[in-house]
């Protein structure tokens, strides 16, 4: 078994930091770098592409609504062809970051309000993941479970890697809880991690409506900003191992 660990990362601005990215990037695979619109601005995703390619870690555009006072979690009501351009907006931005740094982008993500709004509708994944294949067509997508952007990326020919938000909860159309509800975000360590051992020996998740929701995932995320989320993480990638798999980056990744 090989899987991908990763988080999001580079979500500070300016002199405020969030987060503690150096220790996170000693164990995770991937890092999805804030790309200035709902966090994150040029010198700090810089320092994160360095720091992880110091470490050999993969890089991905975390992208969002231009929305840093609300963290990208508000839904803005944006036409189709803004949004696009949003998109490819952050990717270039960080794609040409990397590049100066000698490290490569690999793969993109949707951050918060933007990525469950695409993933509960196809209206909205569809321009957005075609513009991601315009972009670079071997980028890959790392998405939660949604049919919306898993149908759109095989329609344009994308790799994607569906991704088990070890700290989230989850519908029976596996869909994520929203963060309005409580509950939605799982804060007790031993609970999530729990939840990880579930999806590695049995393939399955427990819903928020208490089902079993078989679940096979390619990475595991989990939030970079949360408290005690390096020791998490620590935790989380020993429990990959001690059901005998293997942390590799998104890239790597058959």
């Amino acid at each position: 078994m090989r899987i991908d660990l990763n988080a999001d990362l580079g979500e500070g601005f300016g002199p405020w930091q969030m987060g503690e990215d150096e220790a996170l990037l000693d164990v995770l695979s991937s890092a999805n770098v804030a790309c200035g619109f709902h966090a994150g601005d040029p010198l700090i995703m810089e320092r994160t592409v360095r720091a992880a390619l110091a470490r050999g870690v993969d890089v991905g555009a975390h992208v969002g609504f231009p929305d840093i006072q609300g963290f990208g979690r508000r839904r803005m009501d944006v036409p189709a062809d803004e949004l696009a351009a949003m998109v490819t907006y952050q990717l270039g931005a960080l794609a040409g970051i990397a590049r100066t740094c000698g490290h490569r982008m690999t793969h993109m993500s949707f951050h918060g309000a933007l990525g469950n709004l695409a993933a509960a509708d196809a209206a909205v994944a569809d321009p957005l993941v075609e513009a991601v294949a315009r972009f670079d067509p071997e980028l890959v997508i790392i998405t939660s479970s949604s049919k919306a952007i898993e149908g759109a990326a095989r329609r344009c020919g994308l790799r994607m890697a569906i991704t088990f938000l070890a700290d989230r909860a989850y519908h029976g159309d596996g869909l994520l809880v929203p963060r309005r509800l409580p509950r939605s975000v799982i804060h007790d360590e031993v609970e999530v991690l729990e939840r990880v051992r579930l999806l590695l020996t049995e393939g399955i998740v427990l819903t928020y409506e208490g089902e079993r929701l078989a679940m096979k995932a390619d990475s595991i995320l989990l939030h970079g900003d949360t408290a005690g989320a390096v020791e998490l993480a620590r935790s989380i990638r020993g429990a990959i191992e001690a059901a005998g798999g293997t942390v590799v980056p998104v890239s790597r990744l058959a």
